[in-house]
């Protein structure tokens, strides 16, 4: 199989790397987080890029990109730990290109590929886990429209976006719509994440909305499964870089009078950590290719390229902090900050051993070795 990148695709992955590399270092990843979790500015600089809207047609403002060209901008945001939630411009383009009428994608798709408007996915509520087939959101038809009521958890930069979507409960079946968030009757509440960024309880009481489709489980599972491969990507960078900055330390910190990387059982755990990185590259090449594949064949391959990809991060996560030693776990060294993320983007879009019930529930009878 051929896994060679076009030149379209590598000059896409240069122009991302270069803004990462010389625009979102380090201290200006903490400077946001400091200040609660999200910039505008960075997520403007974003939309100048083209990135909020790659999954867009050119028809609607656009780069008419696909899947593999998320994949590789991904990547390279998660070099960085880019705090700003491009992925879920990826899902929400995609939900509105996909299953919105006309006049919704005339007025919401160019200010999104714009980055005039932010809009993001609220797929979890309290007591739900990553269930995403019932919701506690309720919504009735009124005055030609509709009106919702109930409340969304852990939002990506709730109290920021412009705009959410969500799925509520209408007339006996889950129905996706969108919702603004200066609506009558939205409330948020913002809060810090574990990994820097930003995220907000979202209460609604009869609030205006938009219907988008009568199909939500359809639209939910479809964005979701967008996430996993976005979120699958991002890891890769993420694990990329965290292995390069401990092969770094390794080859400068001295013990007992020589660098760490001359100990062989520390290069044998170095070597591991290749090896998951790999792995995780592996599945997610394999998560963006399926993208477009029948939504059963779809869907297990997102479980299962996302369980793999929990397990690489988890071990290179650790096993980082483990080659650093104490520095691994300070607030002012960068490895840190990777670790939290990875842990975090292992408890998105359903955990580790939530994706391996997926896997289970999915597997056929001709399953096995002795298929």
């Amino acid at each position: 199989m051929d896994f060679d990148f076009s030149d379209d695709q590598e000059q896409l992955r240069d122009a991302v790397r270069k803004w990462v590399d010389k625009a979102y270092t380090f201290e200006r990843r903490r400077s946001i987080e400091q200040a609660g979790g999200f910039d505008r500015g960075a997520w403007n600089e974003l939309a100048e890029l083209g990135l909020c809207g790659l999954y867009v047609s050119e028809e609607d403002g656009g780069m008419g990109m696909g899947p593999v060209e998320g994949m590789v901008v991904m990547e390279e945001l998660g070099r960085g730990i880019v705090l700003e939630p491009l992925s879920h411009a990826l899902m929400c383009s995609a939900l509105l290109s996909g299953y919105a009428d006309d006049q919704t994608k005339a007025k919401w798709l160019p200010k999104l590929c714009s980055g005039e408007a932010l809009v993001v996915l609220a797929s979890q509520e309290q007591g739900k886990r990553y269930k995403l087939d019932a919701s506690s959101c309720t919504a009735s038809a009124a005055g030609g429209g509709y009106q919702i009521s109930g409340a969304k958890s852990l939002v990506p930069a709730g109290d920021q976006a412009d705009a959410f979507l969500l799925s509520a409960m209408c007339e006996g079946e889950l129905a996706l719509f969108l919702v603004e968030r200066q609506a009558s009757g939205v409330q948020t509440r913002g809060y810090g994440t574990q990994d820097g960024g930003r995220a907000a309880e979202v209460l609604m009481t009869n609030t205006p909305a938009t219907l988008i489709t009568r199909q939500g489980l359809t639209a939910m599972h479809h964005a979701v499964d967008i996430g996993i491969a976005a979120l699958c990507a991002q890891a890769v960078g993420a694990m990329d870089k965290t292995l390069a900055m401990t092969a770094e330390y390794m080859n400068t910190r001295k013990q007992f009078g020589a660098t760490l990387s001359s100990f062989q059982a520390l290069r044998h755990r170095a070597a591991d950590m290749k090896m998951q990185v790999e792995l995780g590259r592996s599945m997610s090449y394999y998560a963006s290719l399926k993208l477009n594949a029948p939504a059963p064949e779809r869907r297990a391959a997102q479980a299962r390229a996302k369980y793999q990809i929990g397990q690489s991060m988890r071990y290179v996560g650790q096993q980082a902090v483990q080659l650093h030693g104490g520095i691994g776990v300070t607030n002012e060294y960068m490895v840190s900050h990777y670790f939290k993320a990875l842990t975090q983007m292992e408890m998105c879009f359903g955990d580790s051993m939530h994706q391996l019930g997926e896997v289970s529930a999915r597997m056929q009878d001709t399953a096995g070795v002795f298929a």
